[in-house]
């Protein structure tokens, strides 16, 4: 298991522990918790174009500004692509946070139970146990297509240019 200091919160290194995944590689299945306490896994998403944004809690401004601005994008994407929000709050945070946000068009799903997501995408951050602030996009047949790892924590991610990246993958 590769260790790297690679994001810092508020100017501290974090160690992001698991196994990094690579532009072209087939994304990892992993099994993530539903808002209903039902198991996901991201082979239900096979045929659909996801894009994956891993937020620290859902309960902080940045990933609250974060996810509402990828729900408002999702309205306008084709029924072929998905927008995933996976934190480590438990489901049932995420369902309050999701209907008081009037969040529909992003699935939250949460990785508290086996931060399986996490470490398969080399996301998890080893002290906090949290996952750092990153964008993923993987191809209908699997295949990742784009990362972005926020290098600070209490940064937003570069949306205009993960909503280009996503863009040309369904065009």
């Amino acid at each position: 298991m590769e260790e790297k200091k690679v994001v810092t919160m508020k100017g501290n290194p974090l160690s992001l522990s698991g196994n990094p995944v690579k532009i072209g590689n087939t994304a990892p299945d992993f099994k993530v918790i539903a808002n209903d306490l039902s198991g996901v896994s991201l082979s239900s998403f096979r045929g659909k174009v996801c894009l994956i944004a891993s937020v620290p809690s859902l309960d902080t401004s940045v990933c609250d500004i974060e996810t509402r601005k990828f729900n408002e994008k999702a309205a306008k994407l084709g029924k072929n692509t998905v927008i995933l929000t996976i934190s480590m709050d438990l489901p049932f945070a995420q369902k309050r946070w999701c209907g008081s946000a009037g969040v529909e068009k992003v699935q939250t799903l949460s990785d508290y139970r086996y931060a399986d997501f996490g470490e398969k995408f080399g996301v998890l951050i080893k002290e906090l146990r949290l996952l750092a602030r990153a964008v993923f996009i993987v191809d209908a047949k699997g295949i990742i297509r784009y990362i972005q790892i926020v290098d600070e924590l209490t940064n937003e991610p570069n949306y205009e240019e993960a909503l280009g990246a996503l863009k040309g993958i369904k065009g």
